[in-house]
């Protein structure tokens, strides 16, 4: 029987030293995978520097772009608010000549027979010019005619 506990510990032993024969392999080849793992994560956190840099960088120039859109958007509202009291402006000059047309429209049509006969008595006042100045015209000629008869006497 103590040759079968001998032989019983020399297994175990046996199995023991394969065992850590082969925790040694494993733990060596998981020493590789680490080292490779290291040296990515290194060479991805150069990259993630880099990319940080660069991130960094864009997002300024886009917080100053952004500012620079802002001022240029606050610029044209002052030009759209200019446009719009222009519009209103006009809406109101265009309330105040309908305003006008209107009246005057009015106006006319209340004194639309005094102009009909401002008309008439200016008509019947160039009509009696025009005849005042062919009596007037007459009378030169006739007074000429009688001048020249009379010096048609005297000379004979």
């Amino acid at each position: 029987m103590i040759i079968i506990l001998y032989l019983s510990v020399a297994i175990i032993a046996i199995a023991f030293v394969i065992l850590v024969i082969f925790v040694s392999k494993t733990l060596k080849s998981l020493q590789g995978t680490l080292e490779s793992v290291s040296e990515t994560l290194g060479g991805l956190e150069k990259q993630l520097d880099g990319v940080t840099r660069e991130t960094t960088e864009l997002l300024h120039k886009t917080n100053d772009v952004v500012l620079d859109i802002q001022q240029k958007s606050e610029s044209l509202n002052t030009v759209f608010d200019a446009v719009k009291d222009v519009g209103t402006t006009i809406k109101g000059f265009n309330h105040s000549l309908q305003n006008v047309t209107n009246t005057v429209e009015k106006q006319l049509e209340q004194n639309k027979e005094k102009v009909t006969q401002v008309v008439q008595w200016s008509n019947i006042f160039l009509e009696l010019k025009d005849k005042w100045k062919s009596r007037k015209q007459q009378t030169i000629e006739h007074e000429q005619e009688e001048h020249k008869r009379l010096r048609n006497q005297a000379n004979m």
